[in-house]
This record gives structure tokens, C-alpha cells and sequence, in this order.
């Protein structure tokens, strides 16, 4: 496969744009954001309002998903909505460093567009999927973004930790400074590395539709024919809910890692360990869904997720923090190639982009839930570990509905 130029080049924009998952949302942002920014908040208050912005953008895109889906199928321009919200999410990334201490509502502004972007650019991505595999190497194709990002996220957050440890002797002031260094170099990273995408993958022909009402009538179709087929709509409500619990526990297990007392270091240590167990771990568990099937692979890796829930209501200790990275890594993105895979082999290839819209719609509107359900626990209960234990209740929902969808061919 990386002898396809088609192939390497969209599976490279996974290992541009996850620095900014790995980097930004799941590692430097919380810690900065709650030491630096919000110090004027409590915990509570600041971990409130950080699961608020996640859910702002995420709402955001829920609305906007489907429609940009049907433009870009209708007038062939899937890979230029993917540029536009590239550096959208690039451009506010760099702008994190210039925002003042004390300043945690303006850099929440910005917070909220970068993660549009990052979140936009994908509703393009997911759906070029399409362009550049064919149905029977559709989950390795999947599995190989996914691994790459990791491997991508992973050296970008290895390097930054190396940059804030040694601030002084690379001439920065404080090591605050060299945090938010880190945050230029996501951004150019996320640039640089989004251009073989732009050089080498061809999309597919637009629809020959004609006019915007034409286009809203595309998207109506699409949600019709969502909602009448009995398999893709119970795949997606199942996607719905445990995929919300999975980006909850992305988001916001530096926040929780914090409030349970964990240093900073230690936990970004523990993101580093996801990300380096989780490239080999995508693409080995994709071959996975090749021996037992997508579904039954999808299946154990909720299960797991469950587990890891249940242990992290629990945790004491660092290396029980260390544990769980691990656990996730393993099964993180396979559970998230393989359910991308899974729809995929569902839905019309010429209306990709349609179709992921609303793929990329369920899940962020999940995305919506989760962080807020965290966050308003977390407050109402004065206690962090309920807040975990309540997203528990996702991955059960979603289980439930997964096990009654029927599998597609796997050819």
C-alpha cells in the first residue's frame, strides 16, 4: 500500500492533523489551559468550561457536517473543503501562542475554531477514503491513517516534551514559553505534512446536480435514505454513543489525570505511551477484523473500553494511569478505522462525502454530550470519579445496538 501514491498521500494528512488531537487536545491544551490561562478558575470550573468548548465545536460541526458534505459531492471539491479547514485549524493552532495568561475566554474562542477545523477537515477526509481504496483493502487502507496519525502525534508530542524539559538551554525565557512554541510547531507540522495529500490524491467526479436547492434536496435524500435503511441508521446510533465515549476519554483524560492529583509530566508520558503502542496497534487490529470479522473485532474493542472505564473510576496511582494508556492504545484505533471501514462498505462511494457528513454529524454530536456529561458531574458532584464512571453508560447503549447490525460483505 505505501508503494500507492494515492494511498500514502491521504494516509499522510492522518499523520499532519493528529498532532493537533495529540499535541493540542488530548496533552499541551488541558495542562496549559488550566495552569496558565484559567488560573483565575477552580478545577471544576475550569474542567466546566473545556468540556464546553469540546462540545461548542463539536455542535458546530454537527450542524454544518451534512450540507458541506453534499456541496463538496456535487461540485467535486472535497479536497479544497479539506485545505479550507486545514488551515482554518492551523492558522488559530498558531495563535494559541500569542494569547496572554489570564486570558482563558479568548483562547477558548480560538480553541473552538481550531478544533472546527480539525474536526471539518475530516468530514473530507473520511469520505476520500473512497477515492483511494477498493472494497477489499478498505479496513487496512482505514487502519494505515489511523496508524500513521498515532506514529505522527506521537514523535510531534515526543519532540515537545523534549523542548519544554530543556526550555533553558534552547534559549527560552520559561518553560511556559517553550510550551507554547510547541503549539507553532503543531501548526507547521500540520501544514507541511497536508501537502502530499494536496499533490497526489484525485477525487472522485462530483454528482451532476444543479443549484443549492438541488443541493439541500441531495442532502434530504441522503438522510432519508439514512434513516430508511434499517442497518446504517442502527450503525450509526451504535457509532453515536460509544464513539462519544471513546473522544470524551480523548479529550479530557489529562483534565481527569490532573483533578485525581497526577502531575503534568506524568500524564503527557502516559499520552506518549498511547500514541507509540497505538501506531502498530491500528494497523495490527484492523488485520484483526480481517480474522474475526469488523463487527466481532468492534465489539471487543467496546468491551475493552468498558473495562478501562471501570478501572479508571478506580485508579490511585501513576503507573495504574500508565496501565490504562497502554489498554487504550491497544484498541483505540482499531476501534475507530475499522467503524470508519464498517460505513464505508454501507453507503454509495459517489456520495462519500454526503454520507460521512452524517457519519462525522453522529459523532460529534456524541461529542456534544460527553464532555458536558463529564464536566456537569464533575460539578454537581464535586467528584471527578463519577464523572468518569458516567460515560460508562455510552459504551453499554452502543454495545447493545452494534450487536444488532448486520455486518457487511467483506471482500
Amino acid at each position: 500500500m505505501l508503494k500507492n501514491k494515492q494511498i500514502l498521500g491521504w494516509a499522510l494528512y492522518d499523520w499532519a492533523n493528529s498532532v493537533f488531537a495529540t499535541v493540542v487536545i488530548a496533552g499541551f491544551f488541558p495542562v496549559v489551559f488550566k495552569q496558565y490561562w484559567a488560573t483565575d478558575l477552580a478545577s471544576d470550573q475550569s474542567t466546566f468550561w473545556l468540556g464546553a468548548a469540546n462540545s461548542t465545536s463539536s455542535l458546530i460541526i454537527v450542524l454544518l457536517a451534512p450540507v458541506l458534505g453534499a456541496i463538496a459531492d456535487c461540485s467535486g471539491i472535497r479536497k479544497r473543503m479539506l485545505i479550507g479547514f486545514m488551515l482554518l485549524g492551523a492558522v488559530t493552532t498558531f495563535l494559541f501562542s500569542t494569547v496572554a495568561q489570564g486570558d482563558w475566554w479568548l483562547v477558548l474562542g480560538l480553541y473552538v475554531l481550531a478544533t472546527l477545523g480539525f474536526m471539518g477537515g475530516n468530514v473530507f477526509y473520511d469520505a476520500m477514503l473512497v477515492d483511494v481504496s477498493r472494497n477489499h483493502h478498505v479496513d487496512r487502507v482505514s487502519g494505515l491513517g489511523f496508524g500513521m496519525g498515532y506514529l505522527g502525534g506521537g514523535l510531534l508530542l515526543a519532540l515537545c516534551i523534549l523542548l519544554t524539559q530543556n526550555a533553558e538551554r534552547l534559549g527560552f525565557d520559561t518553560s511556559m514559553n517553550a510550551v507554547l512554541f510547541a503549539f507553532v510547531l503543531t501548526a507547521l507540522w500540520w501544514l507541511v505534512f497536508s501537502l502530499p495529500l494536496m499533490l497526489w490524491v484525485n477525487e472522485s467526479k462530483a454528482v451532476a446536480v444543479k443549484g443549492d436547492r438541488h443541493i439541500l434536496k441531495e442532502t434530504a435524500k441522503a438522510f432519508r435514505h439514512v434513516f430508511q435503511h434499517k442497518q446504517i441508521r442502527l450503525f450509526l446510533l451504535a457509532y453515536w454513543l460509544y464513539i462519544d465515549g471513546v473522544d470524551t476519554i480523548i479529550r479530557m483524560a489529562i483534565d481527569y489525570g490532573l483533578a485525581l492529583g497526577f502531575g503534568a509530566n506524568d500524564l503527557i508520558v502516559a499520552l506518549l505511551i498511547t500514541q507509540f503502542v497505538g501506531f502498530p496497534a491500528a494497523i495490527l487490529y484492523t488485520h484483526l477484523g480481517d480474522k474475526i470479522g469488523v463487527k466481532p473485532a468492534l465489539i471487543l474493542g467496546i468491551l475493552a473500553y468498558g473495562v478501562i472505564t471501570l478501572l479508571g473510576y478506580g485508579m490511585e496511582s501513576v503507573w495504574e494511569f500508565y496501565m490504562l494508556a497502554v489498554m487504550i492504545g491497544l484498541v483505540q484505533g482499531g476501534v475507530q478505522a475499522l467503524s470508519r471501514s464498517f460505513y464505508a462498505r454501507l453507503i454509495p462511494p459517489e456520495r462519500a462525502a454526503e454520507y460521512f457528513g452524517i457519519y462525522n454529524m453522529m459523532g460529534k454530536a456524541a461529542a456534544v454530550l460527553g464532555p458536558l456529561l463529564m464536566g456537569g458531574v464533575a460539578v454537581m458532584t464535586s467528584s471527578h470519579r463519577y464523572s468518569i464512571l458516567s460515560i460508562l453508560v455510552l459504551f453499554i447503549a452502543g454495545l447493545v445496538l452494534l450487536m444488532n447490525v448486520k455486518a457487511p460483505d467483506q471482500k
